[in-house]
């Protein structure tokens, strides 16, 4: 039986007239969402979750575990959106290095700055809930710079948009028009609340995602921040302590096939195929997120092993060494400031590390030399 998920009303812009959707509030009726076409996918889902919370114990900090996968899910959500930047050239702009591709980083740097708001406002005490106002604060920082200044960041869109084609009138897909976005951003706000809905965390999550999504209330950014409330909500439900999984390579990876499953919620109704694809989904990234810890476990560990066998080795290596996953790249000069010691003492301490082959020398120069933790970062992008 096909369900309806909205409604078409008639909007004008660019000077056409065109049907744009008005979804239903949340949960899915006429019929309620069949339980049991997602119970069993549910269950791999969460146990993927808790395998994943499990395995972040194997490093003595979960700082490394963070610092790489935020920036991996910030990467990912962006390339999904069309840019071109890699995690290698993230990691040299944080080193301070000249990067070709400036933008498409700035791009991914502005979503971990929205990523860390959002984060630091759930976890204060005194800070936002989930509500419209601190997506709306996300998507400041999200525009920040250059090619958002025309996007109205922090405002709900006051135009028509549209998505595919040409023009509004050849669009594959029509959201709802302006004068309707507060009102169905409240519906969702009160579903995401609502703790009477017997829905189990995950199924919400992917709910709230669609229907996010479906509204697109901003002229842009749209997609990152409709993936960063899936982050949000999976931290603050409790399903996972840290945001240690990174959902975006696996709708990266299937793109097509998620934007046909949202697709097909509009046309037909059929939440419950968007809901297994998301939770497999889930249990793709969480298996693929501990495999990665472990991957990264077991080098870091290696390493410090042959580095604390090695008699060169005194303290300043040492110490360098355990910055090395939240420091891939850098310079001596960078070296020296994070150790706080001599440039001498500095060199020294990278020297070591170089000539254990624990990390590389990346310029061939003299003078202005860089280095890289470089199977470090091969793992991480593999």
């Amino acid at each position: 039986m096909k369900r309806s998920a909205g409604t078409y009303t008639v909007s004008t812009t660019l000077g056409e007239s065109v049907q744009a959707f008005v979804p239903h509030p949340l949960p899915p009726a006429d019929p309620a969402l069949a339980p049991d076409s997602f119970v069993e996918q549910n269950r791999q889902a969460e146990l993927a979750l808790a395998r994943l919370s499990g395995v972040s114990g194997l490093v003595p900090s979960v700082d490394w575990l963070l610092y790489s996968a935020i920036r991996k899910e910030a990467l990912l959500t962006s390339q999904i959106e069309g840019t071109q930047a890699t995690l290698a050239a993230l990691f040299d702009e944080e080193a301070g290095f000249a990067v070709s591709n400036t933008d498409d980083v700035e791009e991914v740097a502005n979503y971990l700055r929205a990523f860390h708001s959002v984060r630091d406002n759930l976890r204060d005490p005194a800070g936002l809930p989930i509500r419209l106002r601190l997506l709306c604060d996300a998507h400041r920082l999200l525009l920040d710079g250059a090619r958002g200044a025309g996007k109205q960041p922090r405002e709900m869109r006051r135009s028509q948009n549209w998505i595919g084609g040409t023009r509004p009138g050849n669009a594959v897909f029509v959201p709802p028009p302006p004068d309707r976005v507060a009102e169905l951003l409240g519906h969702l706000e009160r579903f995401i609340h609502d703790t009477s809905v017997a829905i189990p965390p995950l199924v919400k999550i992917a709910l709230a995602h669609a229907q996010f999504e479906t509204i697109h209330p901003f002229l842009d950014g749209n997609g990152r921040i409709g993936r960063l409330l899936i982050a949000a909500l999976l931290e603050h439900w409790g399903l996972l302590p840290e945001p240690l999984m990174y959902l975006s390579g696996y709708l990266k990876q299937h793109q097509m096939e998620y934007y046909r499953r949202l697709s097909v919620i509009r046309t037909e109704g059929d939440w419950e195929s968007w809901v297994n694809f998301f939770l497999e989904g889930v249990t793709t990234a969480a298996t693929d997120a501990e495999r990665s810890i472990i991957a990264i476990a077991s080098l870091v560990a290696a390493d410090r092993r042959r580095l604390l066998e090695s008699r060169k080795a005194g303290p300043a290596s040492y110490r360098l060494f355990e910055m090395l996953p939240m420091m891939p790249r850098f310079t001596i000069e960078r070296a020296r400031q994070k150790l706080d010691t001599s440039f001498p003492t500095a060199n020294a301490a990278v020297k070591v590390l170089e000539d254990l082959g624990i990390v590389i020398e990346r310029t061939g120069q003299k003078k202005n030399r860089s280095f890289s933790y470089q199977r470090y970062i091969e793992l991480l992008a593999g």
